[in-house]
């Protein structure tokens, strides 16, 4: 029978500010999936956050946990493979982060670009005009990119995947961990890995990235205690994207994170 009430071998919670290091001091907090999208809307409406502020937060974040898996890197390549939600749209502003700090980047999106829309359509637009190589998703030139990328930043899907991942992306999240078990490529798994319950801790259907690195946004998701979600979470990293402490307070519930497990 499984142990729901196990967490992740290792995570982390970083501090106020998202490149900064971990603290004793941060609180570490649990939010269910339904109450994560609340967060985020309160933010928005009622304290006045721009939507587009989290995102950036949630970029920076990326970017601190991926520079730190390329520091030692001769000439790496970043591979973004973003979704048409926001985790999409994390992706795109951490791409921009990446490329204006000389990193070489490729981004894949899984929808034709004019559908992008919101906070994602705006980073994508802002990616378009500073000539970032992005392609559409083709399974086939998929496996070249895939090949020759250093890490991999799962931005397909978030939270609120709620059925089996069919067709060409799941293709490319089967090429995505091939190469990460032949190659030893690290893969990023932008706030939860694609294909995984994060209410559960459970897959929906076959598809499911397997990341090593999972950052996960404000908060832990209850699925990330399920000892089953470990191998396709790799070590979780919490990272704060400015939301009131008042609203995690109010939504979440403090948790105590365990000792990373020798």
């Amino acid at each position: 029978m499984t142990n729901t009430n196990q967490q992740p071998h290792s995570f982390r919670a970083d501090g106020p500010v998202p490149h900064s290091p971990a603290t004793s001091s941060v609180p570490l907090y649990e939010l269910s999936v339904e109450h994560a999208r609340e967060l985020d809307r309160r933010a928005t409406h009622e304290y006045g956050i721009p939507s587009l502020l989290l995102m950036e937060h949630a970029a920076l974040g990326l970017y601190a946990k991926t520079q730190r898996l390329i520091e030692d890197i001769n000439e790496p390549c970043v591979l973004i493979c973003c979704g048409p939600g926001n985790n999409g749209g994390d992706g795109f502003a951490l791409a921009r982060q990446l490329h204006n700090n000389s990193v070489n980047v490729e981004v894949i999106c899984t929808e034709p670009m004019d559908r992008y829309t919101g906070d994602a359509g705006t980073n994508l637009a802002i990616l378009q005009s500073m000539r970032v190589p992005i392609s559409e998703l083709i399974p086939e030139s998929a496996v070249n990119l895939v090949h020759r990328s250093s890490v991999i930043v799962d931005g397909l899907f978030g939270t609120g995947l709620s059925r089996p991942i069919g067709g060409a992306v799941a293709e490319l999240i089967g090429i995505i961990n091939r190469e990460r078990y032949h190659r030893k490529v690290p893969v990023v798994a932008v706030d939860c890995p694609s294909g995984l319950d994060a209410q559960t801790g459970h897959t929906v259907g076959e598809a499911c990235i397997r990341a090593d690195y999972t950052v996960t946004f404000a908060a832990l998701k209850p699925g990330m205690a399920n000892v089953a979600a470990i191998e396709y979470l790799g070590e979780v990293q919490v990272c704060p994207i400015g939301v009131p402490i008042e609203l995690l307070e109010a939504l979440g519930r403090r948790v105590t994170p365990p000792r990373d497990r020798d």
